[in-house]
């Protein structure tokens, strides 16, 4: 996947979009919103929390700051072709 996210234009509030692997049944993905916050660990990192966990917020996570460019990103890698 390509990266979205160009220098970490977000901040602590903001609320944006990943695609979201189910870490239990890998072939399942879907659009989830997540919320941009301080690093419990490190306050001055930021983090996704999603579905009551943080996770890195890198250059390497597909970040979306629409709904709707999530779902188009979601349809161009896991649509049908």
């Amino acid at each position: 996947m390509e990266l979205n996210s160009q220098h970490m234009p977000y901040h602590a509030g903001d609320v944006v979009y990943v695609i979201y692997r189910n870490p239990h049944t890998q072939s399942v993905a879907n659009v989830q919103e997540a919320a941009v916050v301080h690093n419990p660990e490190n306050p001055n990192e930021l983090s996704l929390f999603l579905y009551e966990t943080y996770y890195p917020l890198t250059e390497e996570v597909a970040v979306y700051s629409s709904e709707a460019e999530a779902e188009q990103a979601y349809s161009h890698y896991f649509g049908d072709h």
